[in-house]
């Protein structure tokens, strides 16, 4: 057997399932607020998960999905010797078990917090820049939806610009990585679809610290 072939297998399966864990889901219905996926927007991503079940499982949702992806990365860093392209590849597979989880018939969350986690080890210093891009759009525009489709767009120049190199000789990241980035960036604007219609029909709700009707 070839010494690629087990690592070919286990990292796109191990990051698949370990991404489609549904926290938020497991967390409401352990507080006693049942289905997530019935209430809000039905959505089982932190923001409404806070909404139905409270600020706390909200944020223990955003650092348990975010974690999802960290771990995945870091899981393909152990098998492959720090391969990047495996780590990439490891992280895509994880935003899509969080997207199109095999438990809940393929109808997950919108990614953004996995991503998160993603490129927190992968560059850290593109997450930061895309953090702040972030902060930006909502600050200014009140959309935390449009603030995260901002951000998930930028990301792959973000990377490629700020790619901490493995060597002193490569300064720009592997092929993989930049596809992967791209492909992870279009799946969080894909999943943000009604977002996007809403808010081209003037119908989105802007963020608000006093208003639970954000609708990301």
């Amino acid at each position: 057997m070839n010494d690629w072939l087990p690592i070919a297998v286990s990292i796109p399966a191990a990051s698949y399932l370990l991404g489609s864990i549904p926290f938020g889901l497991l967390l409401s219905t352990l507080l006693g607020r049942g289905d997530v996926r019935r209430a809000g927007s039905g959505n089982i991503g932190a923001t409404n998960v806070a909404r139905v079940a409270g600020p706390l499982a909200g944020i223990l949702t955003l650092v348990l999905d975010a974690t999802k992806g960290s771990a995945a990365v870091l899981f393909a860093d152990y098998l492959s010797s720090g391969n990047s392209s495996w780590m990439m590849l490891a992280g895509l597979f994880a935003l899509i078990g969080h997207c199109f989880p095999i438990w809940l018939k393929f109808k997950g969350g919108k990614g953004v917090a996995t991503a998160a986690g993603v490129f927190l080890i992968l560059c850290p210093a593109a997450l930061l820049g895309s953090l702040i891009l972030f902060i930006i759009f909502v600050a200014f525009w009140r959309y935390v939806s449009l603030g995260s489709i901002a951000a998930a767009t930028a990301m792959p120049l973000l990377i490629y610009f700020l790619w901490a190199p493995h060597s002193p000789s490569h300064h720009a990241p592997p092929v993989l990585v930049d596809f992967g980035s791209l492909a992870a960036a279009l799946l969080i604007v894909y999943k943000h679809d009604a977002n996007l219609q809403r808010l081209v029909e003037g119908t989105e709700p802007r963020f608000s610290f006093g208003n639970k009707k954000d609708s990301e």
